[in-house]
């Protein structure tokens, strides 16, 4: 029997306050009725609150509560962006996972905040989740699609779809799309980008194959992106190569190489050594 997931990525308007929630529930509600195959609903990176942190709270929460209540009101996984989480000592930018039975199943602090502009704590801990019998997935929030070593460690823990929330409202968003596609081929996973629009982004959403190819790619207007993930296309690349040829995850694993840049405190060492700290403006 072959394997497929219903999956929608919301590309909506987000502004700042805490009009979103409402907005949101207008969004799945909408999905589930055009799309009732979609199981599984991901909306953007601080799509909740928007960009700012005045409305931080601690999850769970009163906000993660309601999230709870939606997800289980339609019976669907819910992914449904993210939020400025307030800890006793710090705040961090942070996404769920509920399940239909509007359980949070998993959370997920983003590793790398885009400094020196987002002022919150790094989350320390990558995610993956199961939908048990269909599929496993691993969460990214934004700027830690720019890490390799961050989408390589939720494939080498089974991750098979990679979803990454985002919030880009700049010029680099080109760049990004090129990023998503890259971090599908180089682990042959789904991976899914999903931006938002006005205070939360710029949109072009897009949904990336594990071949590489591109799916499913949004304009800059507010969308649902559906898509019939295929997992067992996820199988049959990693087992006879993307595109029929290139079998990465298997030379990743038997080749054996150690890499000296991830050893101690090397990071830190060598040609890195010689950058400037994260902040420092280089005058032409």
């Amino acid at each position: 029997m072959s394997r497929t997931l219903g999956l929608a990525a919301i590309q909506m308007e987000v502004h700042d306050g805490n009009e979103n929630i409402a907005r949101m529930y207008a969004k799945i509600k909408e999905t589930v009725k055009y799309f009732p195959w979609v199981e599984l609903i991901v909306f953007s990176e601080k799509c909740i609150f928007g960009r700012g942190t005045a409305y931080a709270e601690p999850i769970p929460g009163d906000t993660t509560d309601e999230l709870c209540r939606i997800a289980r009101e339609f019976g669907i996984w819910l992914l449904p962006g993210s939020m400025s989480e307030k800890t006793y000592r710090s705040t961090y930018n942070t996404t769920v996972v509920i399940n239909p039975q509007g359980e949070i199943v998993t959370t997920y602090r983003k590793m790398y905040p885009w400094r020196p502009i987002e002022d919150c704590k790094s989350g320390k801990n990558f995610c993956v989740f199961d939908i048990p019998g269909r599929a496993r997935l691993g969460v990214t929030i934004c700027y830690d699609q720019w890490f390799p070593e961050v989408s390589r460690q939720l494939a080498w823990m089974g991750a098979e779809i990679i979803l990454n929330p985002i919030l880009t409202a700049t010029v680099d968003r080109n760049a990004e799309l090129v990023i998503s596609q890259a971090n599908a081929l180089f682990n042959q996973v789904y991976f899914v980008s999903v931006n938002g629009l006005c205070d939360g982004g710029n949109g072009h959403s897009i949904i990336v194959d594990p071949n590489g190819r591109i799916s499913q790619k949004a304009s800059e207007i507010e969308q649902i992106i559906p898509e019939a993930v295929d997992l067992d296309l996820v199988e049959r690349v990693r087992e006879n190569g993307t595109l029929g040829m290139n079998q990465v995850l298997k030379s990743f694993r038997d080749e054996g190489h150690t890499f000296p840049v991830y050893s101690g405190k090397n990071s830190s060492e060598g040609s890195f050594a010689r950058l400037r700290s994260l902040g420092y403006k280089y005058k032409l």
